[in-house]
């Protein structure tokens, strides 16, 4: 994966550049946490957004828009979902169609706990610029709590638990119930999806140490191929999932 984002529009105001830059070192914590989300039963998270660089050429020029989507799905190099936004420019996307865009076009991303934002990069970098009053209203007309722009986090309870910063507390949590799992459906630890992908491939796509671990102590071989040709160890090394490495 190119960590340079995509040439973002002309005149792109530093902050913003940084933003994006910022969102896309630390995309791979969104993603842990909804590759969670998605196998609670009770939701936790109030709202799971990435916003991401849509282009056209239109008229002999690289128009460039950021547009947020949700119903978010990612494979390590391809994020898919549904675009909320209604684009100002741009006629080859609308609101509401799906998407999918690679890695390098990320722009934003943000989740909310207890309406509270974690990420939202590019919010804060604009919040920055207001006044106190601007951000109250702000923060109202979204319904959240961004909390300090100079303070972003991206993890849950990530100043009480710093921990949470390598590994989601549900890996360690769910480790009985994903032995158990693997115990009764063998099947599940060599099965490949129609890209190649195997639990395994998933589990290191979201940065998931203890359930990494189980998976290969039951077999899973860490040399399976997605069908772009992709082993878990590279997802790890493309993701910065510094843990992953030496195991996988």
């Amino acid at each position: 994966m190119e960590n340079t984002p995509i040439f973002f529009a002309d005149g792109e105001n530093p902050k913003m550049i940084e933003a994006f830059k910022k969102a896309q070192e630390t995309f791979k914590y969104f993603w842990r946490e909804l590759s969670w989300e998605y196998r609670r039963i009770i939701p936790g998270l109030d709202v799971a957004c990435v916003k991401l660089a849509f282009t056209q050429e239109i008229d002999g020029e690289t128009v460039v828009e950021h547009m947020w989507i949700n119903d978010v799905n990612f494979d390590g190099e391809t994020i898919y979902g549904v675009l909320v936004n209604q684009p100002s420019e741009l006629t080859n996307v609308s609101n509401g169609d799906e998407v999918q865009i690679p890695i390098n076009q990320i722009s934003d991303w943000l989740f909310a706990i207890g309406g509270k934002t974690y990420g939202a990069f590019t919010i804060q970098a604009m919040r920055s610029q207001m006044s106190d009053d601007e951000r109250e209203d702000h923060d109202e007309a979204w319904g959240l709590d961004f909390g300090d722009f100079n303070d972003i986090l991206v993890v849950n309870e990530q100043k009480e638990k710093p921990e949470n910063l390598i590994e989601h507390p549900m890996s360690k949590n769910m480790k009985e119930s994903l032995i158990d799992f693997v115990k009764n459906n063998p099947e599940e630890v060599t099965a490949q999806d129609e890209l190649g992908y195997t639990f395994l491939h998933r589990e290191a796509v979201a940065g998931n140490l203890t359930s990494v671990e189980v998976l290969l102590e039951s077999g899973a071989d860490k040399n399976a191929k997605t069908a772009s040709g992709k082993t878990a160890l590279d997802f790890a090394k493309q993701l910065n999932w510094e843990h992953l490495i030496p195991i996988l």
